[in-house]
């Protein structure tokens, strides 16, 4: 989590030396990883035509990030559901994963329940008899019948419902854990993204043979005017401790901790009284024929990569289906050179391209990759220096006050901008039930 150093980096390098030299399906089984729901198709890593998906665990434990996508999401043919999600604290997996399985189906039905309002209101006004109506309304437009205003509040509501399930989900203890999400829906010609924490969207446009990066979310941190507003108004506190002067946290009143790194989560039950909220922003984008693809990605990728060094890297891929994985192993080749002595964060990123042409031509592609291997050929050594030296620095240099479950060692050693820095000494004695209890009676 927070800011990057300054000092730019070289992340080039071969191409085919970091994806798969075959078909894509020679590192995982892409048969293990696909079920229907509700008529959809639902991905939990792999690729198909038009997405490429991959994660791989950082150096702070158990992999903490998940992603999903739903293919004919809603039951429309053609719309896709694709979601990242970052997990922080003891067992913010648990977390991200329960967010993962359960906020697409949620999100689904408050689409649904909107769309259902939206006809009856076009019944009402056009005052037709519902044969007639039903002949009129198919499934492939509905979409056309929401307003940016319902769609709006559908994430809004599915997001909050959300919350308050993981607060009475006793298998998942998320008092002092929680994660982010930033979720899109491509329908038609309309992308909807609704984003919760640090995590980030960039689309990627074509002007010509140039590539141009437009952010689509923002990142919701409690140095943010607005943000810190609301939690100083909800007495929370937000400061920057000495040793991080760059990365601002959220505080509880009374106790110098969790730290949270982020203004809005899943979760994080300690400070939800304290400006800590689970409302996402959404953002609205109508496709144009220069729109490229989408990516998002948990803060693993942002933290060490810009937007434009991530297009770059996603369109100079071999094939579309290896974006993905190439994407992660650039931003872990980044963490190795930025920050050699520090735990590499867990990195995750789902690539939505949005037509059936290569983003780069064959010829500006190799002319680009050429361009890349010219560069990092002198700057190769060093890199190799880097690693060595990362590996050797990865110990455990303390100890924190609480007993920590076993899987997540973030705040053991070295690690860059941990999205929690201390735990509450409550949590030491808190069960999953009397965390829900205590979220419910305050």
């Amino acid at each position: 989590m927070g800011g990057c150093c300054s000092h730019d980096v070289s992340v080039r390098g071969r191409v085919e030396s970091e994806v798969d030299s075959g078909d894509y399906e020679d590192y995982e089984d892409i048969n293990d990883v696909m079920y229907e729901n509700d008529g959809a198709i639902v991905r939990l890593r792999g690729f198909s035509k038009s997405v490429s998906m991959y994660t791989q665990q950082g150096k702070k434990g158990v992999n903490q990030d998940s992603m999903t996508v739903w293919e004919d999401y809603t039951g429309e043919q053609g719309v896709i559901f694709c979601g990242v999600f970052d997990g922080h604290g003891p067992l913010g997996h648990k977390v991200s994963q329960f967010i993962r399985d359960n906020l697409p189906s949620k999100l689904s039905e408050a689409i649904k329940m909107a769309q259902q309002k939206s006809s009856m209101k076009y019944y009402d006004a056009n005052d037709a008899d519902t044969e007639t109506f039903h002949d009129a309304y198919n499934d492939s437009n509905r979409h056309n019948n929401i307003s940016l205003a319902s769609w709006e509040g559908c994430f809004l509501k599915s997001f909050d419902e959300m919350d308050d399930h993981l607060a009475q989900e006793v298998n998942t203890d998320s008092y002092c854990s929680g994660c982010t999400a930033v979720t899109l829906i491509k329908q038609g010609d309309q992308l909807i993204v609704g984003n919760l924490g640090d995590s980030r969207a960039v689309l990627c446009m074509k002007d010509r043979d140039h590539l141009i990066s437009v952010q689509l979310t923002v990142d919701l941190k409690p140095d943010i005017p607005s943000e810190a507003s609301r939690i100083f108004n909800c007495e929370g506190r937000v400061f920057a401790a000495e040793e991080e002067p760059d990365v601002y946290r959220i505080w509880m009143p009374d106790d110098d901790c969790p730290g949270l790194a982020m203004s809005r989560a899943f979760g994080d039950f300690c400070l939800k009284d304290y400006g800590l909220i689970a409302s996402p922003d959404v953002f609205y984008r109508k496709i144009t024929e220069q729109d490229e693809f989408v990516v998002l990605a948990t803060d693993g990728i942002w933290d060490v990569l810009t937007n434009d060094e991530v297009v770059n890297i996603v369109a100079s891929a071999p094939k579309k289906s290896t974006a993905a994985k190439l994407l992660v192993k650039r931003a872990v080749r980044a963490w190795r050179y930025k920050y050699p002595g520090s735990k590499i964060d867990d990195c995750a990123a789902i690539c939505l391209f949005l037509d059936d042409q290569p983003v780069l031509s064959h010829s500006q592609s190799m002319n680009m990759r050429r361009s890349r291997n010219h560069r990092s050929k002198h700057s190769g050594s060093k890199h190799s220096r880097s690693r060595r030296k990362s590996e050797d620095n990865e110990t455990v240099a303390g100890k924190v006050g609480v007993q920590l479950d076993e899987e997540w060692k973030a705040l053991g050693g070295l690690a860059r901008a941990n999205s929690i820095s201390k735990l509450p000494r409550l949590a030491r004695n808190m069960s999953k039930r009397q965390s829900s209890k205590r979220l419910n009676g305050s």
